[in-house]
């Protein structure tokens, strides 16, 4: 009987323990594989959308301007500019009171209690409001209409920074350089500084390339590389490329609107090669790519294409850059390939 009751009782307290859910136990084994799991399951992310929440919260830093008002205190009930080191002085008090990183709630509190620890009022009421900032700084220039600085107050994107620049000039290069040293500060083994392609931003529409500003960014749009047009051709220039893969030797003629009369046959492309000063010459048999004979040649950035006249003899390099120079005022359009 004894048995009886002992088998009885331990099916007693096992369906108690099932019918209050009491989950079983993993093993160490399982919880390792779960672990591997999510990490393999984690994505790769270069730079979150926002870095750090606290940036996102508007604060006080260097050369803003607060209005602080303080209950029957006219004196103190004013404007105050932020000093260089990040402190507000005040009328009556000795200390300084340091405010830079701050948000406005912490202001007041911590000007309400210099004002009571330094026996001036006994309880205080302040409020404070930004009425000017000039410490999150945002700088846009390079290839775009209207270089500017300006502050990033408020939820600020890289599109808006490139709206209040003008939008982009029509040499501007493939990809966008945003350097942020405020988010370096926060982590000094990264360099935050980020390369948003145009074609992301503008074309595709790619919400993660619209990238927040916080204020300390220096947006720079590089120049699109350039090939030089010379020599006996209709419309000799600079052309700045945009995608200098796909252009080619006969892509080039065509943006140039075609050959002159009496060209030769051989044209020449001048290259310099990475780490040299001169530059290479590669001919080029023109006639044989117009029949199909041969494939149609490469250019690169910062190439120079000269077609010379029956007549003519090689350029030497003083005549080049004499060259390059007069390409460069007569500039007649620009080149865009996707």
């Amino acid at each position: 009987m004894k048995r009886i009751a002992f088998i009885l009782l331990c099916l007693f307290s096992g369906l108690r323990l099932a019918a209050a859910g009491t989950p079983p136990q993993a093993t160490g084994d399982f919880d390792d594989a779960d672990s591997a799991a999510s990490e393999a399951k984690a994505p790769s992310v270069r730079l979150p959308a926002n870095p750090d929440a606290n940036l996102a919260v508007e604060r006080v830093g260097p050369d803003d301007l607060l209005t602080l008002s303080v209950a029957d205190s006219p004196e103190l009930s004013r404007n105050f500019r932020v000093s260089a080191d990040g402190t507000l002085a005040l009328p009556m008090l000795k200390q300084h009171i340091p405010v830079a990183g701050k948000t406005t709630p912490e202001i007041e509190k911590a000007v309400g209690d210099e004002l009571v620890n330094e026996q001036v009022l006994v309880q205080p009421v302040v409020s404070v409001s930004v009425a000017e900032y000039r410490s999150v700084p945002v700088s846009v220039s390079g290839a775009v209409r209207n270089p500017v600085t300006f502050q990033a107050v408020g939820e600020v994107r890289l599109l808006d920074a490139l709206t209040r620049a003008g939008g982009l000039a029509q040499n501007a290069g493939p990809d966008i350089l945003v350097s942020r040293p405020r988010l370096a500060r926060l982590d000094p083994s990264q360099s935050f500084a980020q390369r948003v392609p145009v074609k992301e931003l503008l074309v595709d529409a790619n919400p993660d390339a619209n990238i927040r500003l916080y204020g300390g960014e220096e947006i720079r749009v590089p120049q699109a590389g350039r090939v030089y047009v010379l020599g006996n051709i209709r419309h000799p220039g600079a052309f700045p490329l945009l995608d200098n893969e796909d252009l080619t030797v006969m892509k080039l003629i065509a943006e140039s609107e075609g050959l002159m009369p009496f060209s030769k046959k051989v044209a020449f492309i001048y290259r310099v090669k990475p780490g040299m000063t001169s530059r290479d010459e590669i001919p080029v048999e023109l006639n044989a790519i117009l029949d199909r004979r041969a494939p149609d040649v490469p250019l690169m950035a910062n190439d120079i294409f000269y077609v010379p006249d029956a007549k003519g003899r090689r350029i030497t390099e003083q005549t080049l850059e004499r060259m390059i120079s007069f390409g460069v005022g007569t500039a007649s359009g620009f080149l865009i390939f996707h």
